[in-house]
């Protein structure tokens, strides 16, 4: 599936709205342990899941940070600290959302803060610093569209 065509899928990305990202996810067999409750590994999955889609929503798409042109030197999104904190199980078959909002923005990192909720129930909560890093593991600055996605979210 093309970038150009992603728009054609309804909620394949998640929606933004009211200054957060929303994504619905439903649990699979896959998702889960032998007794039916989602596996800790999952909800780590989803949240990724929900920090790209956040990204891609806001026009910035990690294959142009990867290959960027112009001379531009070759960047990805690196997790420099997560939080986690289990609260409630899902099971198997339940319909989910994953919310991600920005708390802060600095020219070095993201500070992103992501709840998974069944209806009203808030299952698990995540607290994520996110870096760019070069292809070589060096820190780099954020690129001023990135910072400007956000602050055009924000407001």
């Amino acid at each position: 599936m093309t970038a150009s065509s992603d728009a054609n899928w309804p909620d394949l990305a998640g929606r933004i709205e009211g200054g957060r990202h929303v994504l619905p996810v439903r649990v699979y067999f896959e998702d889960t342990d032998f007794s039916g409750l989602v596996y800790h590994a999952s909800y780590l999955r989803w949240c990724e899941r929900g920090r790209s889609d956040f990204l891609r929503l806001l026009g910035v798409r990690h294959a142009d940070l990867i290959a960027p042109g112009d001379g531009a030197e070759p960047a990805a999104f690196a997790l420099r600290r997560l939080e986690i904190d289990y609260l409630r199980p899902a099971r198997i078959d339940d319909v989910l959302e994953v919310t991600t909002e920005c708390d802060e923005i600095t020219g070095a990192y993201l500070l992103l803060v992501q709840h998974v909720r069944r209806q009203d129930a808030l299952l698990c909560k995540v607290v994520v610093k996110v870096v760019l890093v070069s292809q070589a593991g060096r820190l780099m600055r954020l690129p001023p569209a990135v910072r400007a996605a956000f602050a055009r979210q924000a407001g």
